[in-house]
């Protein structure tokens, strides 16, 4: 079988890392051709063993509603038809309208709904209330006569939020939809039994892995900790990642007088060895197709505090695993996280549940399944 995997970039985020996690366990795989292509060489892991699967094709799509759409697709069209897969399967929006503007009918299409696709989401005209929307609208229309071109399509939902979105805003006799919760490598994430323990810092370590924009809200954990240090308990938390919305982030660090309690430490590779020197992972994202740093994290045995993004309801056993919030309460955000480093049974108990849960999204399982997919829908 070949099979084709098609992604933007390699860049830092939760689609990207999971793509790499299914290429390297696909291609242990017996009888298995596999290729990856990239439209850009932004590659932001270590992927030094992916190299020989990798194809940098410079590839654009832009849609006109009033006029004639630019298509610079041929390269891609041209790298498809050369590799002859048997299924292609497209990650993020951008790699969905230019791989479906390409013609392929023999293979089996598969789309990777990381998130709500807000392009797929406006049904009539008469709901349109922007441009965006309007946009939106076309788009979506776009895509469904590319499907029909291609033969049909098969969505996968990382979560059972983002499944029963499409079942709402797609049409059922052309496309089929597959619930396929995220997975990790979660042997990457145990902490090692020889790692040195800090059992004895008296400190309330933090962190949090993600975009630093705003969706995923992070001002609301500088506010957490601003409410912890007010309540005279040593804090600290580390924020891994990078976005627009860094430069906010820093001043405010420095208007509440943060500096020593909160460190922005950019992109990093190994963040494994952050998560074993923290206590609990904290999340704020506002909305969340799924929330894989949140596996990761228990994987390392940290217990969660989140904010109820949608997709990420499902990682959290409210009081056995971490806790999850319905609204943004900085106050009842910092009791618990309180509520779990001031008592060490009760912290123990939490780290050992969070490690069990992250066991049951092994990515070893995940790609059998996909397998299974691949095959019977062939």
């Amino acid at each position: 079988m070949k099979i084709l995997h098609i992604i933007p970039n390699l860049k830092k985020g939760g689609a990207e890392r999971i793509v790499i996690d299914i290429i390297r366990n696909l291609r242990k795989q017996e009888g298995i051709q596999l290729k990856l292509v990239l439209f850009e060489e932004k590659i932001e892991y270590d992927v030094a063993d992916l190299i020989s699967l990798i194809e940098i094709v410079p590839s654009k799509v832009q849609l006109s509603m009033t006029k004639k759409h630019h298509l610079h697709i041929s390269d891609l069209q041209q790298a498809i038809d050369a590799f002859q897969p048997d299924v292609i399967h497209s990650h993020l929006f951008e790699a969905e309208i230019v791989s479906r503007s390409c013609f392929y009918p023999q293979a089996c299409w598969f789309t990777h709904a990381h998130d709500r696709m807000q392009s797929l989401k406006i049904l009539h005209l008469s709901e349109i209330k922007s441009k965006r929307d309007l946009t939106n609208y076309f788009e979506k229309r776009y895509l469904l006569k590319r499907y029909r071109k291609n033969g049909g399509n098969q969505f996968i939902a990382i979560s059972g939020d983002i499944h029963n979105f499409l079942n709402a805003v797609l049409p059922k006799n052309l496309l089929e939809i597959h619930l396929l919760q995220n997975a990790i490598d979660v042997r990457h994430f145990e902490k090692p039994t020889n790692f040195p323990s800090t059992n004895d810092i008296p400190l309330c370590r933090l962190i949090s892995i993600g975009r630093l924009d705003q969706n995923k809200n992070h001002q609301f954990l500088i506010d957490v900790v601003f409410d912890l240090k007010n309540k005279n308990i040593p804090v600290h938390l580390t924020l891994i990642g990078e976005g627009d919305q860094r430069m906010l982030l820093h001043e405010k660090i420095e208007r509440l007088h943060l500096t020593n309690e909160v460190a922005l430490v950019g992109l990093q590779e190994n963040v494994q060895e952050f998560l074993w020197n923290a206590d609990v992972y904290v999340h704020s994202a506002l909305t969340e197709g799924f929330g894989l740093t949140l596996l990761e994290a228990m994987a390392a045995g940290l217990p969660v505090i989140t904010l109820d993004g949608g997709g990420n309801k499902i990682l959290i056993k409210n009081g056995e695993n971490g806790f999850i919030i319905p609204k943004q309460e900085v106050t009842l955000f910092s009791n618990l996280v309180l509520e779990l480093v001031q008592d060490r049974s009760t912290y123990e108990l939490f780290s050992k549940n969070a490690t069990a849960f992250a066991k049951q999204f092994d990515i070893g399982k995940y790609t059998e399944r996909l397998m299974n997919m691949y095959k019977t829908t062939r």
